[in-house]
């Protein structure tokens, strides 16, 4: 397989979890209308449900892709994924669509736990911060056209088609993936699947200062994003007024951050991980400084250009910091690959969606809730990365790979 193929493969396979998430967004009111969802803070639990099912069994993953190898566990989430998709088109309640959103997200941890290990398996250093800037670009082409995806499928049927196609995406990469990937755990690498070995596994990772607190950092920032895709529909439909608009105003801040993970792809390889995440890490804290204060002394609501204008910078820099980040957490753990992108991809899905659920609960027709969540996630996230450098921004611990 060439490096081309490779991250296509993996970008499409992160990919499937965030067409989980994006193409539902503009269906979201239709499916609280069908099933009586009468408060419609409560229609954020169709994201809130995944993010839960999707955190939570990462925890496994990792260990069993660390024994039975990454081929193996990755078709079985990927069949679970299938399965639950195509169930959703008969759920007779909401609380039943809850539930197989959460199994959804079960199977969907797979793609996002082992495509990692796949990666820091064949990558280190730099080239993987590089590699993983390359996937997240081609990874956040769905934001783009996911929303628009699932509001034409709308057109011609009602929300149960957008899981079908989920559904039938997810069967073609499956496909593809099982013809062209070959096992890319190293014999040397590969771990005995006992308790013992497993929690030896979680107790490198969690004491190893450096992948902890870049991944406490991040289950902060993301846990921004999460914020938004929790309340975008509510933003750009309810305050913006933009109706079947809402999938291009979507569109374009992702194409913002697809634009950023292809510089950083040019770029780390000359700067580094760290001078890269760390000053994107400073200007994602003054832009979202400077958007509250905007935000509270200015016209409500904001004008929406200067809204967008905003978060599209914001998220520029939301682009640099998280393939870098994802990276110096993992640098240190290539030896348990499957149980560190376990461990960190639970703490960061997990702790990210109940700071994004907060966020999106906390809701009150204005966008100030989200805008101050930024900004306060964002210092947070300063925090954790100046204990893990001990204080230093900027110096890079690690010669290029």
């Amino acid at each position: 397989m060439g490096r081309a193929e490779f991250i296509a493969m993996m970008a499409f396979l992160m990919a499937l979890n965030a067409l989980a998430i994006d193409i539902m967004l503009p269906g979201l009111q239709e499916i609280g209308a069908a099933l009586n969802v009468e408060n419609e803070n409560h229609r954020q639990y169709v994201v809130s449900a995944y993010l839960i099912g999707f955190g939570f069994a990462q925890l496994f993953y990792g260990p069993i892709a660390d024994r039975f190898g990454r081929r193996l566990p990755m078709i079985f989430g990927l069949a679970v994924y299938v399965v639950s998709s195509l169930a959703v088109v008969f759920v007779p309640s909401f609380e039943s669509l809850l539930l197989l959103r959460f199994i959804q997200g079960i199977g969907s941890a797979a793609t996002r736990v082992i495509t990692v290990s796949i990666v820091r398996d064949v990558f280190g250093g730099r080239q993987m911060a590089e590699v993983m800037s390359l996937i997240m670009m081609v990874f956040m082409v769905i934001p783009v056209v996911a929303p628009g995806t699932g509001q034409v499928i709308m057109l011609f049927g009602d929300w149960h088609w957008i899981f079908v196609f989920m559904a039938v995406i997810a069967v073609i990469v499956g496909v593809w993936m099982y013809i062209r990937l070959p096992e890319t755990l190293a014999p040397a690498d590969v771990r005995p699947f006992t308790v013992k070995v497993i929690f030896d596994g979680f107790r490198i990772v969690l004491t190893d200062r450096v992948a902890l607190c870049y991944t406490v950092a991040s289950t902060f920032i993301f846990g921004a994003l999460f914020g938004f895709i929790n309340s975008a529909q509510q933003v750009y439909v309810g305050i913006y007024q933009l109706g079947v608009w809402f999938p291009v105003a979507f569109a374009a801040v992702a194409l913002f951050m697809a634009l950023s993970s292809f510089v950083n792809a040019k770029l780390v390889g000359r700067f580094g991980m760290r001078k890269l995440s760390h000053g994107s890490l400073l200007g994602f804290i003054a832009i979202n400084l400077i958007w509250l204060v905007v935000q509270v002394l200015g016209p409500q609501p904001m004008p929406f250009f200067l809204f967008i204008t905003f978060f599209s910078l914001a998220m520029f820099q939301f682009g640099w910091i998280g393939s870098n980040f994802n990276s110096l957490a993992m640098e240190p753990l290539g030896h348990v690959a499957g149980t560190a992108s376990s461990v960190l991809g639970f703490m960061g899905t997990i702790g990210g969606s109940i700071i994004g659920a907060a966020i999106g609960q906390a809701f009150n027709g204005t966008a100030l809730p989200m805008v101050a969540g930024f900004f306060v996630v964002s210092v947070i996230g300063l925090v954790f990365v100046l204990i893990g450098e001990k204080g230093r921004l900027f110096q890079a611990h690690n010669k290029p790979v």
